[in-house]
């Protein structure tokens, strides 16, 4: 079974492949964000690739949940609210940090980026201190 870090490396070998594939065969950056919101509002001619990334993504995962035994099931106790709320604010990071963590972390600092060079430690920084709110100062565990 595929558990721990041998997962996790794979993953990132996948992912970093994946990147890079979509650079060299589409001179596109594999940012999520972007990719949402190009294949949402973007030009007609330019959804079929953005779709189809995204909707790999998720069968990845959901083929990785079907057929690796004892892989991580997703926490689904949380309250939609505050779901909704932290994908907005996800969202509106994304846009003001022109760009979420995919389109900086893995191509980016690839590209070495500086504004990824800034935007990385800053969104790492956010995601510490906001875990350290939330489990250790009352907030939702």
């Amino acid at each position: 079974m595929l558990d721990g870090w041998p997962a996790a490396l794979l993953g990132g070998v996948l992912i970093g492949a994946a990147a890079t594939l979509l650079l060299w065969l589409n001179g596109r950056i594999a940012g999520i964000s972007g990719m949402v919101d190009g294949a949402v509002a973007g030009e007609r001619g330019d959804r079929v690739w953005r779709w189809a990334f995204l909707i790999g993504l998720v069968a990845a995962g959901a083929a990785w949940l079907a057929w690796v035994p004892g892989a991580a099931v997703p926490r689904s106790d949380f309250p939609r609210p505050l779901l909704v709320i932290a994908g907005l604010l996800v969202g509106y990071g994304a846009r003001l940090g022109g760009g979420c963590t995919s389109g900086h972390g893995v191509c980016g600092l690839a590209r070495r980026s500086r504004r990824s060079l800034v935007a990385v430690p800053v969104f790492l920084l956010t995601a510490m201190l906001t875990t350290f709110v939330v489990r250790h100062l009352g907030g939702v565990a």
